[in-house]
């Protein structure tokens, strides 16, 4: 606290939550290891100070970025409860839309974020990989629901379809960094999903 009792190191017009927006944009486009704390404060229209005393640190700020991200992410824009299959559509042509959308960096900050960086950057590799992680045990455990329902063929393996399905995920995020365009995206979530394996009927 200053003389005057006011918190140092962070003005009154301090937006939590611009600025966290800010941080994502940077990473997202940069990475953690390319985005300096220069860069950040700079595109937060902070100081360092202000920085460390709302985030802590950067690998903590990079943590929230993170988790930001993902909670507006293409799984916002998925199919209700109900058809597995049509949830999976929705989410890849969703994330075949966002990922090249030209308002905003290519790819998937958490698909694709910091899957290698150097040993001083590990708690930055751990977070993206613990969100891919959730990621993965929900959709295992929506596929299982399907597949106890009578959705899936009675030989599909839920957790094999799982990775299946993030791998295109990923997949799609790197065509998008590359200059894949969203048709090119479009046409991979169609070739993926042709692969379902639907329950016989007869």
């Amino acid at each position: 606290m200053g003389p005057t009792g006011k918190r140092r190191g962070r003005p009154a017009t301090f937006d939590r939550h611009a600025a966290l927006d800010a941080a994502v944009e940077l990473f997202w486009r940069h990475g953690y290891e390319g985005a300096s704390v220069a860069m950040l404060t700079e595109a937060m229209g902070v100081a360092p100070p202000t920085l460390y005393a709302a985030f802590g640190s950067k690998p903590a700020l990079y943590r929230e970025a993170m988790a930001r991200y993902a909670g507006r992410g293409p799984r916002d824009q998925a199919a209700p409860p109900g058809s597995a299959y049509e949830t999976v559509r929705r989410f890849l042509h969703a994330a075949a839309e966002q990922f090249t959308r030209p308002d905003r960096p290519k790819g998937c900050m958490v698909a694709t974020g910091s899957l290698r960086c150097g040993l001083d950057a590990k708690e930055a590799v751990d977070t993206a990989a613990l969100l891919r992680s959730k990621a993965f045990a929900r959709f295992v455990g929506e596929l299982e629901k399907a597949k106890g329902e009578g959705e899936l063929a009675e030989a599909a393996d839920p957790i094999a379809l799982a990775r299946f399905y993030m791998a295109v995920l990923q997949g799609m995020s790197v065509q998008a960094i590359d200059g894949g365009d969203a048709e090119a995206l479009h046409a991979i979530a169609d070739a993926a999903l042709a692969a379902w394996p639907a329950r016989e009927t007869t």
